[in-house]
């Protein structure tokens, strides 16, 4: 295997491949689809916007579009395109109650990875 172009400290320093330690991460890689997926849910969460909205029914548990835009000072027209973006990618689920519809987060990952989240960031931030 030959290194091009690759900053000095960035490369192998001895260009020798593992093949027992690369064939055992290979098999337990994300297979493409699954990274596609995945990459698609962390371009969702690249929204100033819509994380501060995931955080507002984090903290409320259920809202409807109005409070939503009230909450995160955005427009309600906003608040139900990023509403129909998340629940199309399954992180909020809905409930129509006469003429509102309330959103919740679909379920206990989806909290997870907003706690672990907002704590990788603090722990960036030096905060505890």
């Amino acid at each position: 295997m030959q290194v091009s172009k690759v900053n000095a400290r960035e490369a192998c320093a001895v260009s020798e491949v593992d093949s027992s330690r690369v064939e055992s991460v290979a098999a337990a890689l994300l297979d493409v689809d699954e990274a596609v997926d995945l990459a698609e849910l962390f371009r969702l969460l690249g929204d100033p916007t819509r994380v501060r909205i995931l955080f507002a029914l984090l903290e409320a548990g259920e809202l409807c579009v109005c409070d939503v835009a009230a909450v995160v000072d955005a427009t309600e027209t906003k608040v139900s395109q990023a509403m129909r973006l998340l629940r199309n990618a399954g992180v909020v689920r809905n409930r129509r109650d006469g003429r509102n519809i309330f959103y919740r987060l679909d379920d206990a990952h989806v909290r997870m990875l907003l706690d672990l989240s907002r704590e990788h960031v603090a722990h960036g931030r030096g905060e505890s």
